[in-house]
């Protein structure tokens, strides 16, 4: 069965969508290992209910990103992941960790990227009157947000919304379509091929998109 390494910093809700698409059904990976770079998170804790192993690489013990992701893939590789998922890994990658497990590194981005790359995205939206909002679940490539696109979920901007609220819906559609990018990638037909995203043999010139009315 596929292998999976989550990455995370925080809370961990996307790392729980993909705990319960597993336990679902829905998504036929092993989630192998659960990986921190903060101590506190309470990811590991639900990693741990899961009954799934736990690791935490601390920033602080690290003088520069290249050593920490050094570390991290020294870590990793003990687990040989097929999958590598940015769940809310609050670190911006080097490129020689991007190279060594090029081709199976997923994130999402709470944009319909190339639109909004980078932080606030939710109040960005708004202050520009955009009719649509929503994530974007992606390879990662060694340019921040710009790996090429797999799947968008898209929500309406609704005329009282606020960037909590609007950040809420968006993170509801997460939950939906990682899991599902994931098992896409586990099953062989999404691949990542000279820097482009190919599902079922046929480069995917935009994300395959999904419009949720909620």
């Amino acid at each position: 069965m596929t292998a999976a390494a989550i990455l995370i910093s925080g809370s961990g809700t996307n790392l729980q969508a993909f705990i319960d698409s597993v336990a679902e059904g829905a998504l036929e990976v092993n989630i192998a290992v659960v990986v921190s770079n903060r101590p506190d998170a309470y990811g590991l804790v639900r990693a741990r209910d899961a009954g799934i192993a736990t690791e935490c690489i601390r920033n602080e013990d690290f003088t520069d990103r290249e050593a920490f992701d050094e570390a991290l893939a020294q870590t990793l590789d003990k687990y040989n992941p097929d999958l590598v998922i940015l769940a809310g890994f609050m670190r911006i990658l080097t490129g020689a960790f991007v190279k060594h497990f090029e081709g199976k590194i997923l994130n999402i981005h709470p944009a319909l990227l190339p639109k909004y790359p980078g932080l606030n995205t939710h109040q960005r939206v708004i202050d520009a009157a955009e009719e649509w909002h929503g994530s974007t679940v992606h390879f990662v490539t060694e340019e921040l947000d710009a790996g090429p696109r797999i799947l968008q979920g898209r929500v309406p901007v609704l005329a009282d919304d606020t960037a909590s609220l609007l950040s809420a819906r968006v993170q509801a559609v997460e939950h939906r379509i990682y899991p599902q990018a994931a098992a896409l990638l586990a099953s062989g037909r999404l691949e990542y091929r000279d820097g482009e995203s190919w599902l079922d043999g046929a480069r995917l010139d935009e994300p395959v998109q999904f419009d949720v009315e909620n």
